[in-house]
């Protein structure tokens, strides 16, 4: 019998060998993501083929001493707010918390507690505290969220108002995708898709497209196009910068949570009724 190297694949492993894993060290790896427009010159398929791309760089990186397992990318996210243009495919916010949430389910029966759920879609991040907090409750299990996105930027890479306001298929992703699908870009079509939200951010005090104080869009109020930003700039150079720079952060995440014991997770008590 010849000795396997070692997989950071769920799919990989057979039902048997679930039994051995340790669910201190072993984290389940959710990577969600989309299927939607994202301006002309990218494809449809770009938060997916970054999610993807993302996973292949943090296992170069991960050391020998992690344990991360990553599930199969849920290409299909909630993409409402592109739902006017062809191509979009969306779950509405209550199949995609379920089938998301019945996922996290899964890997409790297979033994373990220890649950990323690590996402590449804007339209994504609202749903992700809810299941995280759902599966902590009924399952006593360690549930962290967090977004590629939002896991920080090389510094000098990219302007500051590019981060803010290039949020979907501007200089950052036609970037991450020149480094990982060039192939896909249509880069003819590269253009300045300039976002209400910059005038938006002159004209009010307070109210903005994004953060704590919001409005809610589709895609074609910030941008006709569908694109938000201005993928003019970006580079291979540019999206292997980020995607190591993100990548190490990930990992970083992944050492605290393995040295984050479950026994720091008060579990759950079988109610009393009170007489």
């Amino acid at each position: 019998m010849t000795s396997r190297a070692r997989t950071l694949y769920w799919g990989d492993l057979t039902t048997a060998e679930f039994a051995s894993l340790d669910p201190e060290r072993t984290i389940a790896v959710l990577p969600v993501a989309a299927i939607e427009q994202h301006g002309p010159h990218l494809p449809v398929a770009t938060d997916t083929l970054i999610a993807e791309g993302m996973i292949g760089e943090v296992i170069a990186q991960c050391p020998a001493h992690l344990a991360p397992l990553f599930l199969p990318v849920q290409a299909v996210g909630k993409s409402n707010e592109h739902i006017r243009f062809p191509g979009t495919l969306t779950l509405s916010a209550a199949n995609a918390i379920a089938a998301w949430t019945e996922i996290g389910e899964g890997v409790h029966r297979a033994g373990l507690r220890k649950f990323v759920i690590v996402n590449a879609h804007g339209g994504n991040v609202d749903m992700l505290p809810i299941i995280a907090r759902d599966l902590r409750v009924r399952l006593d299990m360690a549930v962290v969220t967090c977004s590629w996105m939002r896991l920080g930027y090389p510094s000098g890479v990219f302007p500051d108002a590019e981060i803010a306001h290039g949020i979907h298929g501007g200089d950052i992703e036609t970037s991450l995708m020149l480094h990982f699908r060039p192939d896909l870009v249509r880069g003819e079509l590269v253009d300045n898709f300039a976002p209400a939200s910059l005038s938006l951010e002159r004209e009010a005090t307070i109210l903005r497209a994004t953060g704590p104080t919001s409005i809610a869009w589709t895609a074609e109020d910030l941008h006709p196009s569908g694109a938000i930003g201005d993928a003019r700039p970006a580079t291979a150079e540019k999206g292997r910068l980020t995607a190591r720079y993100q990548a190490a952060r990930f990992i970083a995440l992944l050492e605290d949570l393995t040295r984050f014991p479950l026994s720091r997770i008060t579990p759950r008590r079988t109610a009393r009724t009170q007489e």
